[in-house]
């Protein structure tokens, strides 16, 4: 590429909402621009926006407008499926009318159909790829109501692991979110991807699951995100997931 080809850098930087172009010049002058692995200070530099990789602090930012990146709220009943032959409602009838090329959309971590919550979908293969590969450990975190009171000792356990018919399975954080007469609401957070992995685990150690749903992947949280909902993830949000898989 030749000083006269693509966009100037900071003009990239505005246009993907990180500043206005004042600011991201003066982020560009403070060394906090990467291009490529290299810290950029000068004003002139030009990109290729489809082909750069391009970080601010560290966290790369998205540039390729070609590229999609969202979450949904996964209503209970639906299937984390693109079609279903069968005619259940499924994730393609949510982004069907909002994605174009939505059959090329890759799940990170499906979800059941009884299990409600947050659910990734986007074209990057290869961050769907590292999101879901267990060596990434990307943490996954679950509220589960589960009958019954919760002993003191059972986060201990949880983390120091659990023997389940195909293997063992440990659990990075518990904690108790609420109790209520005959109920329990936990959070339950770990990087396994293994099917049904957190029902199994609470009914190994005594705790069925009534209500199973997922909160957060990596840095992306649900919030109060309505069922069946669909949002474009921030950039800041998508630059944690690819720091955290180490694109």
């Amino acid at each position: 590429m030749t000083d006269n080809d693509g966009v100037r850098l900071q003009k990239v930087l505005s246009q993907a909402g990180i500043a206005s172009r004042r600011v991201a010049e003066k982020m560009i002058r403070d060394g906090r621009v990467e291009v490529d692995d290299r810290i950029v200070t000068e004003l002139g530099t030009r990109v290729d926006p489809a082909e750069s990789v391009i970080r601010v602090d560290g966290a790369r930012i998205t540039v390729d407008d070609t590229l999609v990146h969202l979450a949904i709220n996964k209503p209970r009943g639906m299937h984390s499926t693109m079609s279903d032959d069968r005619g259940r409602p499924c994730v393609g009838d949510l982004v069907e009318h909002r994605v174009r090329g939505n059959k090329k959309l890759f799940h990170v971590g499906r979800l059941d159909a009884d299990t409600e919550g947050l659910l990734l979908l986007t074209n990057d293969g290869e961050l769907a790829h590292r999101l879901m590969h267990p060596s990434y450990e990307v943490p996954k975190s679950y509220v589960a109501t589960v009958l019954g009171s919760v002993p003191r000792g059972l986060g201990r356990k949880l983390r120091e692991g659990v023997e389940l018919d195909d293997g063992p399975v440990q659990v990075d954080d518990f904690a108790l979110v609420d109790t209520t007469p005959g109920r329990t609401l936990v959070r339950v957070t770990l990087h396994e991807g293994r099917k049904h992995i957190v029902r199994r685990l609470l009914a190994e150690v005594g705790f069925p699951v009534q209500n199973l749903v997922r909160t957060d992947i990596g840095g992306v949280s649900l919030g109060d995100q309505r069922p069946g909902s669909i949002r474009a993830l921030t950039q800041k949000e998508i630059g944690e997931l690819y720091k955290a898989v180490g694109l």
